[in-house]
């Protein structure tokens, strides 16, 4: 079976669960998405280690988790989200001691957390997005603005450029915005 490697997207507050989050995660190549429920403390603990600004005055769980494994020489080396059952996503994380893999059971939501920590990459198999992953209505707006960018933005006026940036931060494409927005500077 096909591995296929994710990233983190984004988190947000989940609309349909009442406390719980919708962490997103995406195809490095690819455009589908893949959400997963997670609860409030590992939302909190992804978001700290997404933001390497923040940093908690005493260690959190993840984080003593990955002080101890580095104190006692252990690698995280990535982390498998392998099978979807009912809902529920199960993950593995293959470490590694003295040259010799490990292979541990863990929630998604913990080794995500784990993942980022240790910059370890994540996986999953391409059953596994076949069957829950989804593409964004959102990114296809998102690819035809980009695409309508790529083919000429140099013969654009920059009021029309300032209206591009507009519909770019509407659909959250922040990158598509920052190039138009360079694009505007240096004609000045």
């Amino acid at each position: 079976m096909k591995l296929i490697e994710l990233k983190v997207n984004r988190i947000s507050y989940s609309q349909s669960q009442n406390g719980a989050y919708a962490l997103i995660l995406e195809e490095v190549e690819g455009e589908r998405k893949l959400p997963i429920v997670i609860g409030g403390f590992e939302a909190q603990s992804i978001a700290i280690a997404l933001d390497k600004n923040i940093e908690p005055p005493r260690p959190l769980t993840h984080d003593l988790f990955k002080n101890f494994s580095k104190t006692f020489e252990i690698k995280l080396n990535k982390v498998i989200i392998h099978k979807l059952i009912d809902g529920i996503f199960y993950s593995s994380l293959i470490c590694e001691r003295d040259k010799i893999e490990e292979i541990l059971d863990a929630r998604t939501s913990d080794s995500i957390a784990l993942a980022l920590r240790f910059d370890a990459p994540i996986f999953t198999y391409s059953k596994i997005l076949d069957k829950a992953g989804i593409i964004m209505k959102k990114e296809i707006s998102e690819k035809n603005i980009e695409k309508k960018f790529e083919k000429g933005y140099k013969n654009i006026s920059i009021k029309d450029l300032n209206k591009k940036i507009n519909d770019a931060i509407e659909v959250e494409n922040y990158e598509l915005a920052a190039k138009l927005r360079d694009e505007i500077n240096q004609r000045k």
